[in-house]
């Protein structure tokens, strides 16, 4: 990760059962060389043995016992968490937050905008969906619906347990108590894509002795052969789905040498599909006294952006990568091409007010030449 970057910090949650921990426990299993910093409220079935063996997580792992993190911890004291994880020393590339199952999100969510550690930045809420007991759930906890109305992205989990008309029954449902274009992920097991939360990164180092990675692949590597011994566990892997999730996902790049209007790249975001889970990658907008380089990154309803300075010799693109399914590649090509700028320093500063209320924090530093 660019060190001039604050680490995103990702919140978890859902209620006890909805398969939170299977859910971080593949993000882990399938996290490339991305260096995740994990706080975590309740143990659930993540390996912390296997996390000390393999020494991968480490001092990049906090336990907070005692209860909810967001009633149990305190500001200050998730804070110190925060900024223990975020020292450069542990070159984490994010961090995910897994909440009890009886957190309060909005508490968490205000928490992370609250803090003041420039080295870190809320990155979205991720709620997980049981669809085998979604009713049961509601009935059992109303606030649910209060919950998911505050989501950035919410995973339908345990799929494979319900038929096709009750999944389309609950997304139904869903979309009248998610925010509007909040997008649904469909999953089981909880396999979800890890791009659509953060970039993974190729492993470039060797090491003497099994990663954690490693280990969890190994497992499920077991886990595999024990279900084809018994052709009748039905409740076994699908093998084809397990190594080949992000085939339910198409990826667009868009690229422009030209600059980009900030009105109506905004304008293009806030129309975006709900199919479309992430954007993420560098905006130039060109702007008279915005002329740095602009992060941008979303997920779900979530947005972001992180001015920082060109690189030396760095060319003046806009580079963007869009993930999601069932959505109109074309059709969003044609729409980022409408917004290239022929003659951005013609374009009045007043128009970057809308892409700096998303912004972490205006930028300080100088463009480099």
């Amino acid at each position: 990760m660019n060190s001039r970057q604050p680490i995103p910090v990702v919140v978890l949650t859902g209620f006890l059962g909805s398969g939170k921990t299977t859910v971080l426990n593949h993000l882990l299993a399938n996290r490339g060389g991305t260096r995740i910093g994990v706080v975590v409220n309740d143990f659930g079935s993540i390996e912390i043995d296997a996390m000390s063996v393999a020494g991968q997580v480490g001092d990049s792992m906090v336990s907070l016992g005692g209860g909810c993190l967001c009633c149990a911890v305190d500001g200050s004291e998730l804070d110190a968490y925060l900024e223990k994880l975020a020292a450069p020393v542990h070159r984490i590339d994010v961090i995910v937050i897994e909440a009890s199952g009886l957190a309060e999100p909005q508490e968490m969510v205000k928490m992370l905008m609250a803090n003041e550690n420039p080295a870190i930045r809320y990155g979205g809420m991720v709620q997980v969906v049981d669809a085998a007991e979604f009713d049961a759930t509601r009935a059992r906890h109303p606030e649910t619906d209060r919950h998911l109305a505050v989501a950035d992205l919410v995973v339908l989990n345990k799929t494979d347990r319900v038929d096709a008309a009750e999944r389309a029954r609950i997304e139904a449902a869903l979309g009248t108590l998610c925010g509007p274009g909040i997008p649904v992920v469909r999953a089981d097991h909880g396999r979800i894509d890890p791009e659509l939360l953060f970039d993974r990164r190729p492993w470039t180092e060797t090491r003497g002795q099994l990663s954690f990675e490693d280990l969890l692949a190994e497992a499920a590597h077991q886990a595999d052969e024990a279900d084809e011994a018994d052709p009748a566990d039905e409740a076994g892997h699908d093998h084809e789905r397990c190594g080949h999730v992000h085939a339910a996902y198409e990826s667009i790049e868009f690229v422009s040498e030209q600059a980009l209007h900030p009105r109506r790249f905004l304008d293009f975001l806030d129309r975006r599909p709900a199919g479309l889970y992430r954007i993420k990658g560098f905006v130039h907008f060109g702007v008279p006294g915005h002329e740095e380089r602009y992060e941008v990154h979303a997920v779900g309803r979530f947005l972001r952006f992180a001015p920082g300075p060109w690189g030396r010799g760095e060319a003046r693109l806009t580079q963007l990568v869009l993930i999601g399914s069932g959505t109109d590649g074309p059709a969003l090509l044609r729409d980022l091409e409408a917004c290239r700028e022929p003659a951005p320093r013609q374009v009045p500063p007043e128009s970057m007010w809308g892409v700096l209320r998303y912004a972490d924090r205006p930028a300080d530093t100088p463009a480099e030449d």
